[in-house]
């Protein structure tokens, strides 16, 4: 065997993202999200996934694959982190009802029409909260940095100069939005199950056994982080605007760099595959912005992480283990 072969690591499709004290975890052919409930049990849900090798075109065609990956991961990323929430909701009412009182079976008519209320409600506080989510990223990572470019004199006349100063601003904000946030206890705790989830992956790619003692000795920083892909749109996003023509306001700007997303974010998942499946100067050098980033926005977890993020990832492990490299 060759040195290059006998060097060669296992790098593993599955990918996650950290929940409100759980994670979630997607693999080839199985989802699955794992949180820790305040009585201190696991609860584990999984689904069906479709991204082996029966996956769709949209899957697998360059560009398109990177613009469905980015849509599909919003949307269940904000689906399941509203449901692990819920999950941390404890119910109050039993607990709360004097002696005498009817019991569970005797009321379980209103209860269910006044938990199917509250669940149209929210789902309701839901949709709104996502709309007013996207705006908010809109405003802060888009409109916002060509705004205040735009503020300085003349500027419109150096477009290569005014893209460059956006990109600036605009990653500016992003690192400062991460490390205030990382400031709230809920969040801080996010960042540590963002860090279990990449422990445990990293265990799964070393193939050693997903045991507490593996995964607390294994890094917690990821090349295939969606923190990592952030910091790629934001670079190719600088780029891309340097070829647009001078003189324009920074409103036009702001609707040119909104159409040409779906373009960015095609490249930059191209990007990212690229790094995650080599490793050399180049993909050194354009993982070291994500990577440095991840000392903000993941932390060293404890073990009861650690056993969520098993409890995830163990479910999506295929039998075929060539359906999940990378």
């Amino acid at each position: 065997m060759s040195k290059s072969n006998s060097q060669e690591k296992f790098k593993s499709k599955i990918g996650g993202q950290a929940l409100v004290e759980g994670i979630m975890m997607l693999g080839p052919n199985k989802g699955a999200m794992a949180c820790r409930l305040p009585d201190g049990t696991i609860d584990l849900e999984t689904w069906d996934e479709n991204n082996g090798k029966s996956a769709p075109w949209y899957r697998k065609v360059p560009l398109v694959r990177g613009c469905y990956s980015f849509v599909s991961s919003l949307i269940k990323g904000y689906r399941y982190t509203m449901k692990s929430a819920e999950k941390q909701m404890v119910e109050e009412e039993d607990e709360k009802k004097p002696e005498g009182a009817p019991s569970a079976e005797a009321d379980s008519a209103p209860a269910k029409k006044k938990e199917e209320k509250s669940g149209g409600v929210t789902d309701v506080i839901m949709t709104l909260g996502g709309i007013f989510g996207v705006v908010l990223a809109v405003v802060l990572f888009v409109a916002l940095p060509k705004f205040l470019v735009g503020l300085i004199p003349d500027i419109e006349q150096h477009h290569i100069l005014q893209s460059v100063l956006e990109g600036i601003v605009k990653i500016a904000i992003f690192v400062s939005y991460m490390f205030i946030i990382g400031l709230m206890k809920d969040i801080k705790r996010q960042y540590m199950y963002h860090g279990a989830e990449h422990k445990t992956i990293a265990c799964h790619e070393a193939e050693l056994p997903l045991t507490v003692e593996n995964i607390r000795r294994q890094t917690r920083f990821h090349k295939r982080c969606g923190t990592s892909f952030i910091f790629i749109v934001l670079l190719v996003g600088i780029f891309v605007m340097c070829f647009v023509p001078k003189g324009l306001l920074w409103w036009q700007r702001t609707l040119i760099s909104f159409g040409a997303l779906p373009f960015v974010v095609g490249i930059s998942y191209e990007f990212i595959r690229l790094a995650g499946n080599h490793d050399n100067i180049f993909t050194k050098i354009l993982s070291a912005p994500g990577l440095a980033m991840q000392r903000i926005t993941t932390r060293e977890p404890d073990d009861s992480m650690i056993e969520i993020a098993i409890a995830a990832l163990t479910p999506c492990i295929p039998e075929d283990k060539t359906e999940d490299k990378w």
